[in-house]
Formats: C-alpha cells, sequence, structure tokens
C-alpha cells in the first residue's frame, strides 16, 4: 500500500535533531523508550482514571483538563515516532499493514456493533 495514512517525517527528523543537540542519543535505547512511552501512557490514563464516561468525551475541550490532555497526547505521539525511527520501522507501513490484519480478524458482518474479541466471534 503506497497510501499516505500517517506522516511522521518532519517530527521524525524534529526529534532526532533535539536528541541530537542534546547528546541524548547515548539514551534513546528501545527499552528506555518504550518505558517512557509507557510513563506517558500512564500519565495521559491519569488524566481519564476517574471521569465518567461522559467526561471523557469532553476531556480535550474541558478547561480543566483540555491542555493536559493534548500535552500527554503529544508526548505519546513523540515518543513512539522517536521509538519507530530508533528500530527502523516505518509507521505509516506499519499501520497500513495493521488495518489490513485487523479488518482479516474483525470482519464488519460479524464484528459491527459489538465489542467482542476476534477469536470469539461468530465465523461467516
Amino acid at each position: 500500500m503506497n497510501k499516505t495514512l500517517i506522516d511522521v517525517d518532519g517530527a521524525k527528523q524534529a526529534l532526532r535533531q533535539f536528541a541530537d543537540d542534546r547528546n541524548w542519543r547515548q539514551f534513546h535505547s528501545p527499552k528506555n523508550l518504550v518505558m517512557a512511552l509507557s510513563g506517558e501512557v500512564g500519565e495521559l490514563t491519569e488524566i481519564f482514571q476517574w471521569m465518567t464516561e461522559a467526561d471523557s468525551h469532553g476531556a480535550a475541550s474541558a478547561p480543566t483538563t483540555a491542555q493536559a490532555v493534548s500535552d500527554e497526547l503529544a508526548d505519546v505521539a513523540l515518543y513512539l515516532i522517536r521509538l519507530a525511527d530508533v528500530l527502523g520501522v516505518d509507521l505509516n507501513a506499519a499501520i497500513a499493514s495493521k488495518l489490513v490484519i485487523n479488518a482479516a480478524k474483525y470482519p464488519v458482518d460479524a464484528a459491527r456493533g459489538v465489542s467482542t474479541k476476534y477469536d470469539q466471534l461468530p465465523k461467516s
């Protein structure tokens, strides 16, 4: 698939430069980046932890949480992009491939409107 689903080249280059300017490449092992990514996902999770389902839908626009949601989403994205770059993973290709895999695992007829895991869906 040649379609661009996500273009992270600008962010990837900016993150490389950011790390290089600070001599941080030495700290950006895949292990360390995964741990940092997990920490940032945890910080994002913390924002939503005690919200109601209804409140969670407005978290990105609520005055008390909007900036924090935006900041943590950015942190998650930045660490994910940096990790993919360090590992040499093309995120566009990975996402395109995973969408094809998920479409096969979750056929529309069997998965529409249900949250059942793919291996528990009725066979078509």
